[in-house]
């Protein structure tokens, strides 16, 4: 290799033949992106040091397609529906309901879910509706019982 070295105002300089300079840019960027990814690698690793679930592409696939997360999750655990159903402490048919989506919960219940299973309530909490949203029969019947405690007060 052909290195020619001149003196300059601001010291020496290398001159060297432009494959060379592209050879060792090339060797830069690599080291460069070599450097970048044990920063990820370590940050990952001390993120689950921390406790941080670990979980296969395959569960995050499912997850971002839309896929029922308690549902995904509780597969991905290999808990039956009736095993998550006494670990979360909620019946098996509520627990049915909530993955078919023909009912939601509360904040409360996906932290239980979340527990049981075993990952961060993040994955669950978007599900995640106010009580009243979860049992609309319930507020509404609670709603008449607390209208009539007044009608009645009111009469007297």
């Amino acid at each position: 290799m052909k290195v020619r070295f001149e003196a300059t105002p601001n010291g020496e300089m290398a001159i060297l033949p432009r494959a060379e300079y592209e050879r060792l840019v090339a060797l830069a960027a690599e080291a460069e992106e070599d450097a970048g990814t044990a920063r990820l690698v370590a940050k990952a690793r001390k993120e689950i040091a921390a406790g941080t679930p670990v979980l296969p592409l395959s569960v995050a696939d499912a997850l971002a397609d839309g896929e029922n997360p308690i549902r995904v999750l509780r597969t991905f655990r290999g808990f039956t529906q009736a095993q998550l159903a006494v670990a979360a402490e909620l019946t098996q048919g509520y627990l049915s309901d909530l993955e078919s989506g023909k009912r939601k919960g509360p904040l409360e219940l996906h932290q239980r879910l979340a527990r049981a299973l075993g990952v961060p309530l993040d994955l669950l909490a978007p599900m995640a509706v106010s009580p009243e949203e979860a049992d609309p029969e319930r507020f509404a019947k609670r709603k008449r019982v607390i209208a009539d405690m007044q009608k009645r007060r009111n009469r007297r």
